[in-house]
């Protein structure tokens, strides 16, 4: 594992410490490697699906969202783990998907509409299949919170979204099941096999 990681071991060496300007060192300089990295997969991935004959908003979907929440998802799981409740790590995955959305698309976006707008140009963004998408992923985490919910309940697994391992097993197989509907879901409209927006 050691050779695997060193090069993102050497790369993020570079992050100064906290004690650095009351920790804004280490924040800009963190979310730029991030932005860097975030630039780097979204073009990698563009290519692969390209290569092998994925739309763009496909690969978006599977490879671009898996290798951005993998890490999210193992860094929740340790904070719930390490934590007596669970606001850490509902934390983690709020603020992640925030920075995601809010960083990712809206920094980019913004410099892109003041890039355009210095060539006297109009930025325009396609919407696709984001509608869609959209509305599929809202439906999805309503469910998840709806489940969420229902496992919390004092007659369900004692109220503990651990409990027994047939809970854990039974949830874990519903949100893994709804993640591949999603991406069945969201490829099939993409292909306009599912014409619905």
């Amino acid at each position: 594992m050691h050779f695997l990681t060193v090069f993102w071991k050497v790369l993020f060496a570079f992050v100064p410490p906290t004690e650095y300007w009351n920790g804004w060192a280490c924040f800009i300089v963190s979310i730029s490697l991030i932005g860097v990295l975030t630039a780097v997969t979204g073009d990698l991935a563009s290519h692969f699906g390209c290569t092998v004959g994925l739309k763009d908003s496909v690969t978006a979907v599977v490879f671009v969202a898996l290798g951005t929440s993998v890490p999210d998802t193992f860094a929740s799981k340790v904070a719930a783990i390490q934590d007596q409740y669970a606001d850490a790590s509902i934390g983690n995955v709020t603020g992640s998907n925030a920075v995601n959305v809010f960083l990712g698309i809206g920094v980019a976006w913004t410099i892109a509409a003041v890039v355009w707008r210095s060539k006297g140009k109009v930025f325009k963004v396609d919407p696709g299949n984001l509608a869609f998408s959209v509305t599929l992923f809202t439906i999805m985490a309503m469910l998840c919170v709806i489940t969420l919910l229902y496992r919390r309940r004092a007659g369900v697994a004692g109220g503990e979204l651990g409990g027994p391992r047939t809970c854990k097993i039974i949830t874990s197989l519903l949100f893994v099941s709804m993640w591949l509907i999603y991406i069945l879901l969201a490829s099939l409209e993409a292909y306009c096999h599912l014409p619905m927006f």
